[in-house]
């Protein structure tokens, strides 16, 4: 399967959550069986060597292929929650927002320092979440911490917002937003 064959897999939403952004809906490539596939494929074949021990999923699409991909690496899943949403004690990490400031959560025996961690989600735009996360992350001094996404959409530049030590993979770069 091509990479504009996962594209096309792909549904765009204009004016969601709010007038003026254009969603990239992944559901609609998770229901395609083929294009779920070639994704795990993807980031399977780009970790399978790294000695992942956890895959962080952050909530909530990056539960979907974060849970598959730690399935298939033989590692642990983790949680990363918006606060309030975990059982037992957590740690949290706050982050800006364009309209204001955010927190995620996650378990505080979620992560130990022998581990190596893969953060995932669905995509990445502006790069508060998902710095947030990784920052979060590697507060547990794991061995290492890679990040992937499915969408990468450039016109943000938010791959800065990433420490140098933290490789980034994205599937799809998408640009002209």
């Amino acid at each position: 399967m091509s990479k504009e064959s996962l594209i096309a897999s792909l549904r765009t939403v204009p004016d969601y959550p709010k007038k003026g952004i254009l969603f990239w809906d992944v559901t609609t490539l998770f229901k395609d069986a083929a294009a779920f596939k070639e994704v795990e494929d993807i980031l399977y074949e780009e970790y399978k060597d790294k000695g992942i021990t956890k895959v962080a999923g952050i909530e909530s699409r990056g539960f979907v292929m974060g849970a598959a991909l730690a399935s298939r690496l033989g590692a642990g899943f983790v949680l990363i929650r918006k606060p309030g949403k975990l059982p037992a004690e957590t740690v949290s990490m706050e982050y800006e927002l364009e309209y204001g400031r955010d927190k995620i959560e996650m378990h505080t025996d979620a992560i130990t320092p022998d581990d190596v961690v893969l953060v995932h989600d669905d995509l990445l735009a502006t790069g508060g979440t998902s710095s947030a996360a990784v920052r979060l992350v590697k507060s547990f001094h794991p061995k290492q911490v890679y990040a992937s996404f499915i969408i990468y959409l450039k016109d943000f530049g938010s791959l800065a917002k990433f420490p140098a030590d933290v490789p980034v993979k994205t599937v799809l770069d998408l640009a002209g937003l």
